[in-house]
């Protein structure tokens, strides 16, 4: 087990350095002049090109990238150039409203989809099982940010029980934090919670016509038993692994949704700093992204691990 971990660790890190370095590759080509941006088209060029050598630009590409990547492992992430303040707490700004957010909408996907997934597929063919495949492909079908504007229309404007968007911050009281993040975390989570409906039933029909599940069912469990005791943690495996994709999409896709509910959140900050050209944050935000998306199915694979013993058994993920 130890050996797996080492080598899935040694993979980890190699994928985090060539990410970063196609990273600042793509920022670094992408058009447009930052510091004529900052200053407008009517700046001199001596101003420019004491912004340029106040930011760096001037410097060769393999030096800056160094320079980023390091400033990057020791957490100092650089300075915005639109805020004027560390990018790192910018990031770890937004992260107390995306995090909450990506937590809440995923307990929503979770208690929707589990138990659905688990009818269905106890009572294959019936009424039950139609109804929760047609939850399940409405909310796959529609996207979130159209699900969130006629929340808004419904709980916000015409109900008047919810806030349309914004967010008071936690300085103001965890209720009213939590009560912002309702509707766009509703938002969030339906569509999730439909392809984690489908994703649970798969599973657990596989695994109700396996034959350890005939077995305890013919030594006397109820049909009740032998599916929460033996089916349902034997299907944990595909159910995990979406489970860490849809957590990390919550987190970094949830740029639509922020914008929809005007959430200062980390995906409205890179929208944000993709508008007005701040190369550096956008660098960051993306290289957090893509860390946080590859540190998840690290986690994912040590998951495995745990919940089936066969991979502990047979060395390997």
């Amino acid at each position: 087990m130890i050996a797996v971990l080492a080598r899935r660790a040694g993979g980890l890190i190699i994928t985090l350095l060539a990410v970063s370095f196609l990273i600042f590759t793509v920022m670094d080509v992408l058009p447009g002049d930052p510091a004529e941006i900052m200053l407008g088209t009517s700046a001199s060029p001596d101003t420019l090109a004491a912004l340029r050598r106040e930011m760096g630009l001037d410097l060769p590409f393999l030096v800056r990238y160094l320079h980023w990547l390091g400033g990057a492992l020791t957490g100092d992430l650089g300075t915005s150039y639109t805020y004027g303040v560390p990018v790192a707490g910018l990031i770890g700004e937004r992260l107390q409203v995306t995090v909450p957010l990506a937590i809440l909408a995923l307990a929503i996907s979770i208690g929707l989809a589990i138990p659905l997934g688990v009818l269905a597929a106890s009572r294959k063919s019936s009424v039950a099982d139609f109804l929760v495949g047609l939850f399940s492909h409405f909310s796959i079908a529609v996207p979130g940010f159209w699900v969130g504007l006629i929340l808004i229309i419904v709980f916000a404007t015409t109900l008047g029980i919810m806030p349309a968007g914004g967010f008071p911050g936690w300085a103001a009281g965890f209720w009213p934090a939590f009560k912002a993040l309702i509707l766009p975390a509703v938002a969030l989570g339906l569509p999730q919670a439909g392809v984690l409906t489908r994703v649970t039933r798969t599973a657990v029909l596989d695994v109700l016509g396996e034959d350890f599940v005939r077995t305890a069912r013919a030594k006397g469990l109820t049909p009740r038993a032998a599916l929460w005791l033996h089916a349902v943690p034997n299907a944990l495996i595909p159910v995990v692994t979406i489970l860490g994709l849809q957590f990390t999409f919550l987190i970094a896709g949830a740029v639509l949704v922020e914008n929809v509910f005007n959430l200062p959140g980390l995906g409205r900050l890179a929208y944000q700093a993709l508008a007005q050209r701040d190369i550096i944050v956008m660098q960051d935000v993306v290289l957090f992204f893509c860390a946080f998306v590859i540190l998840m199915n690290f986690a994912v694979d040590i998951a495995y691990l745990f919940i089936d013993p066969r991979l502990r058994r047979e060395g390997g993920v």
